[in-house]
C-alpha cells in the first residue's frame, strides 16, 4: 500500500519520562494542534538516551491514526528523515505554525 504523502504534517516531539512507566517516551510539545499526552509511534532510535538525553526535541513528518478504531494516535514513518531542533529554532516553528489544540 502506498503512502499517503498528504496526510502528513510536520510537529515537534520531545523525549520524556513516562510518568507511569519511568522509561522515555516521544510526545508532541505544547503550543501546536496535539495534546502533550498523545501517543507517538516512530523510530525507536529517537528513544536511545546515550544518542539523544532526555529533553531533546526532533521535527517529524507524522499523521494521525488510530489502529482498528482505537485512541488516535501520531505516526512517524520510521524511514522519514529526523532533524534534532534547538530551543530557538522550536520558538520559530511554534510561532509560524500556531495551531489550536485538537
Amino acid at each position: 500500500m502506498a503512502r499517503d504523502a498528504w496526510a502528513y504534517r510536520e510537529l515537534v516531539v520531545e523525549s520524556a519520562l513516562d510518568p507511569w512507566s519511568g522509561r522515555p517516551r516521544i510526545r508532541p510539545v505544547s503550543g501546536q494542534a496535539f495534546a502533550t499526552d498523545m501517543r507517538v509511534q516512530c523510530s525507536r532510535r529517537l528513544l536511545d538516551t546515550e544518542r539523544y538525553p532526555l529533553g531533546t526535541r526532533f521535527l517529524l513528518s507524522a499523521r494521525i491514526t488510530d489502529r482498528q478504531g482505537g485512541e488516535p494516535f501520531l505516526y512517524a514513518w520510521h524511514g522519514d528523515p529526523v532533524t534534532v531542533m534547538g530551543k530557538a529554532e522550536v520558538k520559530r516553528f511554534l510561532e509560524m505554525y500556531r495551531r489550536l489544540r485538537l
